[in-house]
């Protein structure tokens, strides 16, 4: 349904900036597909030149078959975009904006209706306020109401969680479930790495460069890096003690914990807890535990650094 070869954008700066390096995708038909990556990793630039609203500087992409560049005007009516900033008419009202698309694209609301009917129904009560008045949650579920009234056979989502609570963010995942259900297929990008999960494959970005594309239970379970768990009341502390420490590959904040992968086989978990603690951290406590898909990003980034300084 959507295959990316060789693409790559460059933005004009001294020295030029590379948004997309040889990026190469296939995205299947009907997939829940996502590009999990922190802000400024390409995802909307890629985004853009498949809603062909961007035109690569090298490479080629094509949607349902058709190039994003030469045939544009086709692919255009087939799908549905969602960009990360909230993009409609914000002195319209709910009903007013929901109108205006379904017009851009000679249907009406009630054509589709089905389609967008569990999202609908939670803003429906709020029809008539202006967009901008809503809640991002809100706002949230009318820009999708818009993106789908068309009935598109490929959802671009940018971001569609960020800004947004956790309640609503977990019942936006539960809404695309549903689309899926209804044979559209799904292009989601999230710097969450919670929501990848959710996914039935994703892709790692950064810096412009594809870093693994798999199911995301597969990313977690290829990994068999020795990873361990520290705590402490104190834990910047234990991180400026153990950066850069012999026999440790990488130390990772995670909330208020530390994850530290180890590449000395002599070195193990007990023996970390021991030197924290002869170092004045007395509370700290140490455990093995399974590396998740936020942690194989972080290696692979780790390890990409080290070996472009080397």
């Amino acid at each position: 349904m959507i295959s990316v070869s060789q693409l790559s954008k460059y933005y004009s700066a001294k020295p030029p900036v590379v948004a997309l390096d040889n990026i190469n995708l296939e995205i299947e038909e009907g997939e829940l597909f996502g590009l999990i990556g922190p802000d400024g990793a390409g995802k909307t630039t890629l985004f853009r030149i498949l809603t062909t609203l961007m035109v690569p500087d090298l490479g080629k992409a094509t949607v349902m078959g058709w190039d994003v560049v030469n045939d544009y005007d086709k692919i255009r009516k087939h799908i549905g975009y969602m960009p990360g900033r909230f993009s409609l008419y914000q002195d319209l009202s709910v009903i007013e904006n929901l109108e205006f698309y379904a017009t851009l694209f000679n249907t009406t609301i009630e054509e589709n209706y089905h389609l967008i009917k569990p999202i609908y129904e939670q803003i429906a009560p709020f029809k008539d306020r202006r967009a901008g008045a809503l809640s991002g949650g809100m706002k949230q579920k009318l820009a999708l109401s818009c993106a789908l009234i068309h009935k598109p056979k490929v959802l671009f989502l940018d971001e569609p969680t960020t800004g947004v609570d956790v309640v609503s963010r977990k019942e936006f995942w539960q809404m695309l479930e549903g689309l899926k259900k209804e044979g559209i297929t799904i292009l989601v990008s999230t710097p969450y790495m919670d929501e990848a999960s959710m996914c039935d494959r994703i892709a790692l970005i950064h810096e412009g460069k594809i870093l693994q594309v798999a199911p995301p239970h597969q990313i977690a379970a290829s990994s068999s890096a020795n990873l361990w768990e520290v705590r402490s009341e104190k834990i910047y502390t234990a991180l400026q003690l153990l950066d850069g420490y012999e026999g440790i590959q990488g130390v990772f904040p995670f909330g208020d914990c530390l994850h530290v992968q180890l590449t000395d086989p002599t070195v193990d978990g007990t023996f970390i807890a021991a030197w924290l603690q002869r170092a004045g951290l007395i509370d700290a406590t140490v455990k093995q535990i399974q590396p998740g898909i936020e942690d194989v990003f972080l290696m692979q980034l780790s390890s990409s650094q080290k070996h472009q300084a080397s």
